[in-house]
């Protein structure tokens, strides 16, 4: 501890040189966020966990599950990483995944009204990142960023306002004055690096000069939302807004590192990305990801927005608050810890310590992101990645990237029942019919499957198949005991996108079929 105490006491020597202030002075200025955005921003990100604990809750049995699609002993064969570490792994029974469903959604509560936030906001990321590594084959880049928000914000106060810890303090909190951490740098330059990674890993033509990238992206009908009908067919419109796409992602987070007026220009970075991530969620489908992005955007908003927002919105929710903390003031816990800080860890120190492993973390994540995006794996090897896999801060923001999916289609679940009747079980046991349906996106039950199904479609992937498929028989059987199926066939009517608005023929491919009498 002597060795960091000293350290510590050259950095301040060091801090007083005129150049060096001048430097510090600059991060500040850029780095700098108000506690009561980090507040509004754990709100966000509380609300979203709960959400998405309630949208996976629904297929318990199918993902998390050894009567599911990836029983325990497929996950360890063919997709854990032995870094990975989960508690959803130690049994391959729904019930103790839905208890563990229950914990977590109880500490995202907690996260939520801001009780012994930081804390809970540590075991909140525990529990999710043990969620995201039981099943990776249903994961997409939003949960990336909301564990990496959760990760970051275990370093971050974002408990010190709109909190239940705050109101049991019986005190009125002052307006907050700017607060800036090597934490806070690394929340605001993990947002940067997410867009600026995206922006490299989309290299293909269509993104950098033809211009047809969401045109394509708006030919895959598995995402297509009502919005993308509106404008799918004016392909100069398409054009200009895939290369606004483009430079918004490689471009607008520059604005942050402007160190003036640098209300004006947070107020443009939220306003443009909140904007560009509502046309995503009108147009696409793309589950959670864009309420996701909304989160991470929140901790940028500047006081002024702050400020309106308590004297206009916030006023309203206060009764909710006091009866929150009427309910704790009466509760009482079966157990207290109380947990004291060693006599030699100082305050200093303690920080000393906290804010320099958060800088080390932040020199990983950048070099991580660099190797992916900018060097294409020549930066890191194989011995260097085990950390990141361990924590979970990997990242791959490959959105539609290098070139948007062109292998569209849908799925045909056809089904033999013992009276030899033809049953497509997308079709809720109709008669199969191979021309496409009115709206492909509806066949899914939500994002989650659709990103199990895209996933189903790999060649590397092809180990899923027969559990998918005796699943569905599975299931089909016990859910219609006087039709019971004999065999099931896996059809993907796949409809290469092609450009100019051609269409193809739809070619019909058996992925998978199994039987009653092969289980």
């Amino acid at each position: 501890m002597h060795v960091l105490y000293f350290a510590f006491l050259f950095l301040q020597t060091i801090s007083q040189v005129p150049a060096m202030k001048l430097l510090l002075q600059y991060f500040q200025k850029i780095f700098s966020v108000d506690l009561r955005a980090l507040a509004f921003m754990r709100i966000w990100v509380a609300a979203i966990i709960i959400t998405d604990l309630v949208i996976r809750a629904t297929d318990l049995e199918a993902h998390y599950s050894n009567m599911g699609v990836l029983p325990l002993h497929v996950l360890f064969q063919h997709t854990w990483n032995p870094y990975y570490i989960s508690f959803h792994t130690l049994s391959g029974l729904w019930q103790v995944q839905a208890v563990l469903f229950g914990i977590a959604a109880l500490f995202a509560f907690l996260l939520l009204i801001g009780y012994k936030t930081r804390l809970v906001t540590i075991v909140s990321w525990i529990l999710m990142v043990s969620l995201h590594n039981r099943n990776t084959l249903i994961s997409q880049g939003g949960d990336d960023l909301l564990r990496m928000l959760l990760f970051w914000a275990m370093f971050m106060p974002w408990g010190k306002y709109y909190s239940l810890d705050t109101l049991r303090k019986k005190e009125t909190p002052a307006r907050p004055e700017p607060y800036v951490s090597i934490a806070t740098a690394a929340y605001i330059l993990q947002i940067c690096i997410m867009y600026f990674c995206t922006a490299m890993l989309k290299n293909a033509p269509e993104w950098r000069t033809e211009g047809t990238a969401l045109y394509y992206a708006l030919s895959l009908d598995q995402i297509l939302m009502p919005g993308g009908r509106l404008i799918y067919p004016y392909p100069e419109l398409l054009k200009v807004l895939t290369h606004f796409t483009f430079y918004t992602e490689l471009l607008l987070p520059l604005v942050l590192f402007i160190p003036v007026y640098t209300t004006f220009f947070r107020l443009v970075f939220v306003g443009v990305l909140t904007s560009f991530h509502v046309g995503i969620s009108l147009t696409l489908f793309v589950g959670l990801f864009y309420l996701i992005n909304f989160a991470s955007l929140a901790g940028f908003l500047p006081p002024v927005a702050m400020d309106w927002l308590d004297k206009k919105v916030f006023p309203h929710f206060s009764r909710i608050g006091f009866y929150i903390k009427s309910f704790f003031n009466s509760w009482q816990p079966p157990i207290s810890i109380q947990l004291n800080r060693p006599t030699w860890l100082s305050t200093s120190r303690t920080r000393f310590i906290r804010e320099t492993t958060v800088l080390l973390l932040l020199f990983y994540v950048v070099w991580w992101n660099a190797n992916v995006a900018l060097y294409r794996g020549k930066i890191m090897n194989d011995n260097s990645r085990w950390f990141g896999n361990f924590l979970r801060i990997d990242q791959y923001w490959g959105m539609f990237a290098p070139a948007v999916f062109k292998d569209d289609g849908w799925y045909i679940l056809e089904g033999i029942t013992s009276q030899n009747r033809h049953v497509d079980l997308n079709q809720e046991g109709e008669e199969p019919d191979f021309q496409k349906p009115a709206s492909v996106m509806s066949l899914f039950k939500n994002d989650r499957w659709r990103k199990y199904s895209e996933n189903y479609l790999f060649v590397q992937h092809a180990f899923m198949r027969p559990y998918y498929c005796n699943y569905l028989l599975r299931r089909w059987n016990e859910e219609h005991p006087n039709e019971s199926i004999n065999t099931l066939d896996v059809i993907y009517m796949k409809e290469v996108s092609l450009p100019n608005y051609q269409t193809a023929l739809p070619m019909r491919e058996v992925l998978c079929s199994c039987s009653t009498m092969s289980r």
